[in-house]
């Protein structure tokens, strides 16, 4: 079994081969931290983070790199509307995106960049474009020439005018073409800036990934990723930056696979400030777990859109019940952690077919209850060794059903009726039965009954 994965440089599903099958390396696209990432960038670090633990069942080492973008007109803004020094809502935000994504079951990369960090790199790298005849200097701008580059266009597959059309780009009097782009912009008192040679500036943002990816990884590297909404402009853009003063010029002197994920859309709709129907990360980690939230990301292909609703996270919040209920019943069955089945790490291969794999496991948990003791431990491996990887199931089951959060508090009241209602159901008085469950229930108490027995727990 091999890795495969779709690449967008190609359009094709392709068999993952490192540059050095002893290092894999990865950049990722990260957040430009002036506010609370909503569920699209969550998307994008668990799809990454699902991607990292798939590479690290095949290779030895694996780094992953993804940047903290500090310095954008975004982030500037913020702090004229807010009064906040720029570093002091860089650092804040950046700590809550970091834990946020921890709630979900994301790691933290390997190594995570800042811009600001980069600024005497990214000077350098505007000297060389320059030299090289790429770029150019305008009335304290510089900007990359884009027809200087003929491979501009070959990752989002745009012709000329959609280039144009698309950049999102101011169109100014002193630029030589329409699509030509901003490296270095002039910066005046007070806004935040650094000395170059062509004045007090500050960068362009697609400079600051070809600079740190470079000097944190190397070139070439093997995965560049990012949400699918980065292809064009941005890493077009980082592709010309790069590529065009390198051996071959072109994107495979930079990053071997270029990896997108899908759009997030929310009830159907585009998510946008104008609708309303933004959905915070911060927000969402108060009202639902973490494997909820984390689950409900992976439910659909990472390449396809995902459109959230209430209904599709209610959906992943039973689906993780019932996988718990199935790890409490095995409960007494040890097991060494191993890789999944050949046929679910095939899946795991298959392009990350997360869809596929949710409905193996699926699979699994229903045949538990009527399986001899070895299948029973199979699927105990099964559904534990798939979890490790999909970053599902790491907590206790008891935990995790509120079986180990029982109140002392009134217990024996409760212990009493479960006693009232069991010995109801083996009079065949089912009509007491049901009226001592919704006691029950009017009490905050939730009953299960097991082959072990009734169990109870608070309800969440």
């Amino acid at each position: 079994m091999s890795l495969q994965l779709q690449n967008t440089l190609s359009g094709k599903k392709e068999l993952f081969e490192p540059v050095d099958p002893e290092h894999v390396r990865i950049y990722a696209c990260g957040p430009t931290v002036y506010n609370y990432a909503h569920i699209g960038n969550a998307r994008m670090a668990v799809v990454n983070d699902l991607l990292v633990r798939v590479l690290k069942t095949q290779f030895k080492k694996v780094t992953y790199v993804s940047n903290i973008t500090d310095i954008d007109d975004k982030i500037i803004e913020a702090s004229k509307e807010t009064g906040e020094e720029i570093y002091s809502i860089t650092s804040k935000y950046t700590d809550i995106y970091n834990n946020d994504m921890s709630a979900l079951g994301v790691k933290l990369p390997d190594i995570q960049p800042r811009a600001t960090d980069h600024i005497k790199e990214m000077i350098a790298l505007i000297q060389k474009l320059i030299d090289a005849n790429k770029a150019y200097e305008k009335n304290g701008h510089v900007l990359f020439h884009v027809p200087s580059f003929e491979n501009y266009g070959i990752l989002s597959k745009r012709n000329r005018d959609e280039q144009i059309a698309g950049s999102r780009v101011e169109v100014a009097p002193f630029k030589k073409d329409p699509a030509d782009f901003v490296l270095w912009k002039p910066s005046p008192s007070p806004l935040p800036g650094w000395n170059s040679p062509w004045g007090f500036g500050r960068p362009g943002w697609h400079l600051e990934c070809s600079v740190m990816s470079e000097k944190s990884l190397g070139l070439p590297f093997d995965i560049h990723s990012g949400g699918i909404d980065l292809v064009f402009p941005h890493h077009e853009n980082e592709i010309a930056q790069t590529c065009s003063i390198s051996k071959h010029k072109e994107p495979k002197d930079f990053a071997t696979y270029w990896f997108h994920n899908g759009f997030v859309n929310v009830e159907g709709e585009k998510m946008s400030k104008s609708i309303g129907n933004i959905r915070l990360v911060h927000e969402l980690n108060k009202k639902y777990k973490g494997e909820v939230l984390r689950l409900t990301l992976l439910s659909a292909h990472y390449k396809q859109p995902l459109n959230w609703t209430e209904e599709i996270i209610e959906q992943n919040s039973k689906m993780l019940d019932r996988l718990y209920r199935v790890l409490l019943e095995l409960s007494d069955i040890s097991v060494k952690l191993e890789l999944p089945t050949d046929s679910i790490m095939e899946s795991f291969l298959d392009d990350l077919n997360t869809p596929k794999i949710i409905a193996k496991l699926n699979e699994e948990a229903n045949s538990a209850s009527s399986a001899s003791k070895d299948r029973k431990v199979k699927i105990k491996k099964n559904l534990l060794s798939t979890g490790k990887i999909l970053g599902i199931l790491e907590d206790d089951p008891e935990n995790w059903l509120g079986y180990s959060q029982k109140s002392k508090e009134n217990s024996e009241e409760i212990e009493r009726l479960i006693n009232q209602r069991n010995e109801a159901r083996r009079s065949k008085n089912f009509n007491l039965a049901d009226t001592i469950r919704d006691t029950l229930k009017d009490k905050g108490i939730e009953i299960e009954d097991t082959d072990k027995g009734t169990i109870w727990r608070k309800s969440r």
